[in-house]
């Protein structure tokens, strides 16, 4: 079991996109930490944790205010 950390750009422009995606199937056990790097995920400035098996998530930079938001 291993915390696996992907770092979200320290700027972004609206409209930005990351799509992450568990091919192994394994965030169950091997959770998925988003870091924010200063900006904030879903209006909230903390990093993000994924730890359901098989997600799929897509990001998308909306503004300062709200930040990534989940697609």
């Amino acid at each position: 079991t291993s915390i696996i950390t992907l770092t979200l750009p320290a700027s972004a422009t609206i409209g930005n996109t990351i799509r992450l995606i568990d091919a192994a199937g394994s965030f169950d056990i091997n959770n998925l930490t988003v870091a924010r790097n200063g900006l904030k995920i879903m209006g909230l400035a903390e990093d993000m944790t994924v730890a359901n098996k098989n997600t799929s998530i897509e990001l998308v930079y909306y503004n300062a205010a709200s930040g990534w938001r989940i697609k």
